[in-house]
């Protein structure tokens, strides 16, 4: 079947997408392009993370372990990389410049590491310094464990929030029914550190016996969407449901997001694991899919570049090969549209500093959105 008609059938489909069932269901739109793609980086084999130095240039994840320095069209390979536990969904995965870059040199990533005594690797925080083509005074920052050889799972973006403090997420690693809703265990979960590792005094488990102190929200599944509000602040993340029921959720100190006792999907298999949507101290999604779009990456839209598009938040799929608008009021999905579809593979999608969208798709490279004059 061809990809055209794979995609029609995809938006009739869709018409059971979005928000919670009191609300009207949103079809997903196809609109007249105002917009032309370009690729700015070519042969790349899965982009997990890119960021952007002051000079413009970009830094790019590839999962396999390999960092690459984009910059006047020459890929230069960034020694020093700690090594990766690439299995499965792990590998080096996203990348962030600290907000002070200029003045501190810091540059956090996530990865999966084997560090720890059982075999297999979990996720792991650090932040290093770039110096001549090599990463420098790497500092680890936090490693989630016990390790596990399964292969799901590992999360993982960053954002910083302005006020000193950094975000991660960590996926529930494959074991649903352990992980999310135990706040002793790592997995599942969104984390928050001061900027240089410490765990803050006000995170919301500090004073619970045996909790892990870093952590700042639970009951996720495998956040692969992480953005900070440009108006509000807050920072917003997107997850993974297992067959339907991925969510756009808005991150609140403590708070139990439900995973996997309240859910809007169901196994692969198609049988249900949870006939609850709703539980009495669990968070309601702002936004669901169902089928699932398996999104991953996720920017707010800033600046002037794309006027009709301002203040939205654009999404990638990875499963349907086009990136998502979600048209916002405030905190409500209001539209949906569908952009750059037949991209590929979209396995992030950030703006840059220059104002512009950009999408990391697999097995390609890199796109720019460049708006029609």
């Amino acid at each position: 079947m061809k990809t055209s008609l794979l995609l029609g059938l995809f938006c009739v489909s869709l018409l059971s997408c979005g928000a919670p069932k009191k609300e009207k269901d949103i079809a997903i739109n196809t609109v007249k392009r105002t917009y032309t793609i370009k690729k700015v980086v070519e042969n790349l084999s899965n982009p997990w993370g890119m960021t952007w130095l002051p000079d413009g240039s970009m830094l790019i994840t590839e999962k396999s372990g390999t960092l690459i320095h984009f910059k006047n069209e020459i890929k230069t390979e960034i020694k020093n990389v700690p090594e990766v536990y690439n299995r499965g969904q792990g590998g080096l995965l996203d990348i962030k410049v600290h907000p002070d870059y200029a003045n501190n040199g810091w540059i956090y990533f996530t990865y999966a590491s084997t560090e720890g005594k059982a075999e297999g690797g979990h996720t792991k925080l650090s932040r290093a310094k770039l110096k001549d083509d090599a990463l420098t005074e790497i500092e680890h920052l936090y490693k989630a464990g016990p390790n596990t050889t399964k292969g799901q799972h590992f999360g993982s973006r960053i954002a910083f929030d302005g006020e000193g403090y950094v975000y991660f997420s960590i996926g529930e690693r494959g074991e649903r029914d352990i992980n999310p809703q135990d706040i002793t265990r790592d997995g599942g979960k969104v984390y928050r550190l001061h900027e240089d590792g410490r765990i803050p005094e006000d995170n919301p488990f500090m004073t619970t016996a045996g909790a892990k102190k870093a952590i700042y929200t639970y009951g996720n599944r495998n956040p692969q969407g992480m953005a900070q509000h440009p108006t509000t602040g807050k920072i917003w993340i997107h997850e993974h449901g297992p067959k339907g029921g991925d969510e756009v959720n808005i991150l609140k100190s403590g708070a139990n997001y439900g995973w996997p006792l309240i859910s809007y999907g169901v196994n692969y298999s198609g049988t249900k694991f949870t006939d609850k949507t709703k539980m009495e101290g669990m968070e309601d999604p702002i936004y669901y899919w169902v089928p699932s779009i398996a999104p991953c990456g996720m920017t707010f839209v800033t600046g002037d570049k794309y006027p009709d598009w301002k203040g939205d938040l654009l999404i990638g799929s990875l499963k349907f090969n086009y990136v998502e608008l979600l048209k916002l009021e405030g905190n409500k999905v209001v539209d949906r549209e569908k952009i750059a579809e037949d991209i590929g593979r979209v396995r992030n999608i950030q703006q840059g500093p220059d104002g512009y969208i950009y999408i990391a798709v697999e097995g390609d490279g890199i796109f720019r959105i460049m708006p029609s004059i």
